[in-house]
This record gives structure tokens, sequence and C-alpha cells, in this order.
């Protein structure tokens, strides 16, 4: 038997043994941590206040398990409120609609259970990204596809992981749907599949707001290719090679042409943002200058500190990938910026879209002293954050 499990793993690829590997030790690890930590709350007589206490009793009706209910907070609830609509009934486009819309269609042969849904698309994206994390590292940090460019690969997925809110990526939100997208758009990028890389990029722009905005990477990797060559004829050329990126804004106007037919306006979702949680767009540079110079919540201010670090790292790692990555980072960093204050409780959760950072913090640890270190300093910064997200009325991570 033993030996029919290890020539069967054998035949699986390497990036996909190796997400898998990846996935399931983190998810055991925090479904562990999470039980531990909500125990030891409830056993020292600390819960939210009477105001906060919702969020419990819905966890609480979503399963009597913690290690199942403990992933859903926060936005988790109105995707799950949003997948239990009626197909075409969305009115509420204060969320793009693509993580509900295939949670709806997976809740079918589930029996209509759209939360076992949300976490089982979260789960599959996951893994996926990881696959594809692997594979694009390899195309992009490796030279001769060796054992170094493969443990290169390794700790990318590990390190990617380990962010500080990585775990995240297991609970029913879009972040690995998102990241999942985007990775695999720049990976067939890599490969020059361009009719691929926007029908990937119309998803990836359906499933959050920022990214519409990753086509202006994609563009960078198609003139790299084609010599970055200028004039009408050369302009004519890449668009003839290129007009599949024009797919990339076009799933974002899909969603702006639903909200007009459903609720009667192009920009319902920015209204609803507004009546929702208040958000008013700014310049991130007034953003950032608010947090750095003005009067902030000590935690809003650390929280800024480390997008500050992700955007120098992004510049750092042109030395090992192509500039389209660091703008891709720091364009998405920066528009998730625009909406002002209210962005310091989620910044953290935001962050995770900079996988390059995952490339080129491997690039730089080679070596198992300077690996093993970076490993337990990451894992343990995300065990506390995971612990206060478990404790959701710190708002810690949101």
């Amino acid at each position: 038997m033993m030996q029919w499990l290890a020539r069967t793993g054998s035949r699986v690829p390497p990036h996909w043994r190796y997400a898998l590997l990846v996935f399931a030790v983190s998810r055991v690890a925090l479904s562990l941590l999470g039980i531990l930590v909500r125990q030891a709350l409830e056993g020292a007589g600390v819960g939210p206040p009477s105001a906060e206490a919702q969020m419990l009793q819905d966890q609480a009706a979503v399963s009597p398990h913690v290690w199942y209910s403990m992933w859903f907070a926060w936005d988790a609830f109105q995707y799950r409120d949003l997948a239990e609509v009626p197909w075409g009934g969305w009115t509420h486009t204060g969320f793009p609609l693509l993580f509900p819309v295939l949670a709806k269609a997976v809740a079918v042969p589930l029996g209509g259970d759209t939360e076992l849904a949300l976490l089982l698309i979260s789960a599959a994206a996951y893994v996926v990204l990881l696959s594809y994390l692997y594979r694009w590292t390899l195309l992009v940090l490796g030279d001769s596809g060796g054992p170094d460019d493969h443990a290169t690969a390794r700790r990318a997925c590990r390190y990617l992981a380990l962010m500080p809110a990585g775990f995240l990526f297991h609970a029913p939100l879009t972040e690995s749907l998102f990241v999942c997208l985007a990775v695999a758009a720049f990976y067939h990028a890599e490969r020059r599949q361009w009719l691929l890389v926007g029908v990937i990029g119309y998803f990836l722009s359906m499933s959050r707001s920022v990214g519409f905005l990753v086509v202006v990477p994609l563009a960078m990797l198609l003139l790299r290719e084609r010599g970055y060559r200028l004039g009408p004829r050369a302009l004519l050329a890449h668009l003839r090679a290129g007009w599949p990126l024009l797919l990339v804004p076009a799933g974002w106007l899909t969603f702006m042409a639903y909200s007009r037919w459903r609720v009667g306006d192009w920009f319902d979702y920015q209204n609803e943002q507004r009546r929702g949680w208040q958000i008013e767009p700014q310049s991130p540079l007034r953003t950032i200058w608010t947090g750095l110079c003005e009067e902030v919540a000590p935690i809003d201010r650390t929280r800024l500190y480390v997008a500050l670090v992700v955007l120098a790292i992004a510049v750092a790692g042109l030395w090992w990938l192509h500039p389209a990555y660091a703008v891709y980072t720091v364009l998405l960093v920066l528009a998730s910026m625009t909406i002002g204050p209210v962005v310091y409780r989620s910044l953290l959760r935001y962050l995770l879209v900079a996988f390059p950072l995952a490339a080129v913090l491997a690039g730089a640890t080679a070596g198992r002293e300077r690996d093993t270190a970076f490993t337990a300093v990451l894992a343990g910064t995300q065990g506390v954050l995971f612990a206060l997200w478990i404790a959701y009325w710190t708002h810690t991570v949101i």
C-alpha cells in the first residue's frame, strides 16, 4: 500500500504536490490554533462587547464546530448573503459579484449550502494559486530548472502562505480567488499566451474593484516581448498581438453595466461603498501623510508602516523581477489606499495581493539558515495576527 502511494505521489507534478502540502499544513495548524485561542478566550471570560456580539452568534449559526465557523467573519457574511440571492436578483452591488456567483453555482450540488461552497472555492483557488506561484517563480527566477530553482519556488510558496495576513487565503473572502487569477494571468503572460491572459484578466477584474488596473503591468510584459518598439506601425502591431488585454478592463465594465441594468446606476458600487462604509475616495498620498504625520491610532500607523515596507520591497525587487511586477504591487497597494482612513483596518488584508514579494524574498533568502530564520519570523507574526483575528472585536485585521 505504501509503495503504491509512493508511486502515485511521484506521478503528481512537484508544483501540485507542494501546493497541496502547504495548503494542508497551514490549514491544520491554523485550525488547531484557532480552536485553542477560542477556548482560551472563553475560559478567561473574554468576549466581544455587547454591541459586537452579533458576529459571534452568526458564527454559531453557521456551525457549532469552531474549526469551521471561525473562518466566517466580516465580509464573509456579505458574500454568503449575496450567494443566496436568486439568480439575476442582485440589487446590492457594493461587492463585485464573481465570488458569490461562483458560490451560488457550486452550492447547487451541495444541496444549497452556500457557506460550504464559499469555503470550497477559497480552498480550491488557494491550491491553484500556490501551484501557479510555484511555476511562475520557476519562469521568472529559474535559470536551469535544477534543484536550486525548485527550492526557490518552494520558498516563494511558503512565504506567500506565511504573509502576515496569509491566513485569510483560507477564509471565504476574495483573497485566494483574486490572487489566484492574478498569478495565473502573469504566468500565462510570461508564456505569451495572450488570449488566455485576457480571459483570466476578465474574471480577475470582476472579482475585485482594483482588478482592471492589472492591465497596466500586463501591457508592460507585452511591450517587453515585442521589443518596446514605438511608432504608429509598432503600436498597431502591439494592438493586434495584445488585443486580448482589452478584456481585463472589460470585466469591470461588465459589472458596471449590470449595475446600470439592475439598479439604474453605472456607479452604484461607489455609491454603495459610500453609503455602507462612509468611503470617500482620496489621494493615496493623503492617506500616507495622514498616517505618518497626523493623529491616528498606533495600530493604524503600524499597519501603514507594513504597507510602506511592502512598497519598498517591491521596488527593491527590480533586482530580480521585471519592472511590471513592481508596478503591479505599487498600483494595487496605492489603489487600496484611495478609500481614505477607512483603509487602515483592512490594510494588512489588502497587502495580500502583493504576490511578487514572495519571489523577491525567496530570491533573497537562499541558504538554509536565512530561510529557517525568515520562515520562523513570518510564522510567528502570522500566528499572533491570526489569534487577534479570531478575537475579531480587536479590529486588528478586517
